[in-house]
């Protein structure tokens, strides 16, 4: 709305809409004169309104302001597309256009008397990835593959998710398994399994030379050779089988292969989860993908110089993941003592931080708890981890850790740490070295403080799953944490760029003391002011970290990768 809107917000078919535009915030800024050109159905309707180019008008003298023009939308519209400019011939050299990342603007139309636009040409979209929640889940790619595809669904769209039958998914997650058919890929037959998680049809290839077979996702030797078997056989599925999507979306490097094999008349879009890890297969499908992703828009730009992205900047985009909105719903968490929302987040968290205290064995005091929930490792700044838990009980507070080390020398780091503190705070520290769902569900409804601070983090999903259940962040400024949380006493102009209110506490150094600046305003507000922090935690709570804004997103980049 600051610098596009229509009238009305949502046009209907056979009736006038408005379209108003602001260039002051875009590229066209101080151009004499603005067009717009307008087409419908992503650019795919026939007949005389199939394109036009008009001129728009000025709302105020000078110039300034909002440029406005009207348009009545023709019968089987169901999108209007929009790219403006300031010269209705496109081809001359020295014209200006703004074409939103060269994604288009497209505006949804409805039908009259239907309660949401349609869609009226669906696409089919396939994931192909090694990680699946909750079935197959490491981090936070499972995640997302499954979200994402629920959003893209919801949207009307086709979706099918295509991973590995490792033989130690949790197959009480899968509803209505069972084997379909099968196939020779490289001299091995693949069993297809078919089935539906959480709500999409996923489809499983099960080779018989063992590569799924190792008790594990990741962690052998020849997971290169495993995953690029994995990825032969997705495209030998597709072609034995007429799948016919219209975008292959891969996850990874550890399906880069599928940006560069025979998939037909496919797209693909290639996202970047974690550029720490196959570099030189990531850099090959940025070479060959239609579109790439990762996520979030600062990690976007942190890893813009890379050598495997550097070459081809012009594909990649930022979006930030999302969260699932009802697996993390304090309102209706059968994890939690009491459900609660903004309306009721102090009786709630009392209720849940009683439980928490109790199923720990933590002291019942009137001080704030401060949790982590993380993988151990490097990039989660495991130094600072460790200077927090001491930090926090100096001030009297108490600790909270969910997680463990694959390295068994950091293990051992940490197994060190849990008995130091507790021989001197028995009482008032916890660390669980293991993986526990619903433990980490009431952790983060009892915590009055969430730390992440991480060295890199793409984009991070526990800072927003925090924030749902009322508990305050505190993180270094990097990657999608960047993009998420702003600083209750710094950041306020930084929030209102991002249409966002403030929401927990930042800091930027690698060391001691920029945590400490972090963490130690968030718990001077805890003991000074509560009433501002119970303000605080309410507020964060209405903030929408939901898969909504980002799964329109990844459906524009799959319609782009379309037309590419």
């Amino acid at each position: 709305s600051e610098f596009i809107y229509t009238v009305p917000f949502t046009p209907l078919v056979g009736e006038k809409m408005e379209v108003f535009y602001n260039p002051e915030h875009t590229n066209l800024r101080g151009r004499p004169s603005i067009y717009v050109r307008i087409g419908w159905n992503r650019w795919s309707m026939d007949g005389p309104q199939e394109q036009q180019v008009v001129r728009m008008e000025p709302t105020l003298s000078a110039g300034l302001g909002f440029y406005r023009t009207e348009l009545v939308v023709p019968e089987g519209a169901w999108s209007c597309d929009l790219i403006f400019k300031d010269t209705a011939d496109a081809t001359l050299p020295t014209a200006f256009f703004d074409n939103n990342g060269g994604l288009d603007y497209h505006v949804p139309v409805q039908i009259k008397g239907q309660n949401r636009p349609q869609v009226i040409q669906p696409l089919k979209i396939v994931h192909v990835a090694v990680e699946m929640a909750p079935i197959a889940k490491v981090g936070g790619m499972g995640d997302v593959v499954t979200a994402l595809g629920r959003a893209v669904q919801d949207e009307g769209h086709e979706v099918e998710v295509v991973v590995p039958k490792y033989d130690c998914i949790d197959y009480d997650l899968i509803e209505n398994l069972k084997q379909e058919a099968s196939f020779d890929h490289a001299g091995t037959k693949v069993r297809v399994w078919k089935g539906q998680v959480s709500g999409l049809n996923t489809t499983f290839l099960e080779p018989e030379n063992g590569h799924m077979w190792r008790g594990c996702i990741y962690g052998c030797s020849d997971d290169n050779v495993r995953f690029g078997f994995f990825c032969g056989a997705a495209l030998a599925y597709f072609d034995a089988y007429k799948v016919n999507p219209s975008v292959i979306h891969c996850h990874d490097w550890q399906t880069a292969p599928m940006t560069w094999g025979p998939r037909g008349n496919a797209k693909s879009v290639f996202t970047i989860h974690n550029l720490s890890y196959g570099v030189d297969l990531v850099g090959r499908a940025m070479a060959t993908c239609e579109v790439a992703t990762t996520v979030s828009p600062t990690y976007a730009r942190e890893v813009s110089g890379s050598p495997p992205v550097a070459p081809h900047l012009a594909k990649l985009y930022g979006i930030r993941n999302g969260i699932d909105a009802e697996m993390w719903d304090p309102r209706d968490d059968p994890n939690l003592p009491q459900p609660y929302g903004p309306e009721d987040v102090v009786a709630g968290k009392d209720a849940a931080r009683r439980e928490l205290r109790t199923r720990l064995g933590l002291k019942h005091l009137d001080v704030p708890i401060v949790s982590v929930v993380t993988r151990l490792v490097a990039q989660k700044g495991i130094h600072l981890i460790k200077h927090a838990a001491w930090r926090t009980v100096e001030r009297g507070g108490q600790f909270v850790l969910l997680g463990s080390a694959p390295d068994p020398k950091v293990q051992a780091e940490f197994n060190a740490l849990r008995e130091a503190l507790r021989a001197r705070y028995q009482d008032r520290v916890e660390l669980v070295f293991k993986y526990d769902e619903p433990l980490s569900h009431l952790i983060y409804a009892g915590s009055d403080m969430f730390l992440v601070p991480s060295i890199f983090e793409p984009c991070g999903l526990t800072q927003m799953i925090a924030m749902q259940y009322g508990t305050v962040p505190v993180v270094r400024k990097t990657g999608g944490l960047a993009d998420t949380v702003f600083d209750v006493d710094n950041d306020e102009e930084r929030a209102a760029v991002a249409g966002m209110e403030t929401n927990g506490f930042v800091f930027e150094s690698t060391d001691q003391a920029g945590l400490d600046y972090a963490l130690n305003r968030a718990l001077s507000m805890w003991y000074n002011d509560r009433e501002a922090w119970s303000s605080l935690a309410a507020r964060i709570m209405t903030q929408d970290w939901s898969w909504f804004s980002p799964g329109m997103d990844y459906v524009e980049l799959y319609y782009k990768a379309l037309r590419s």
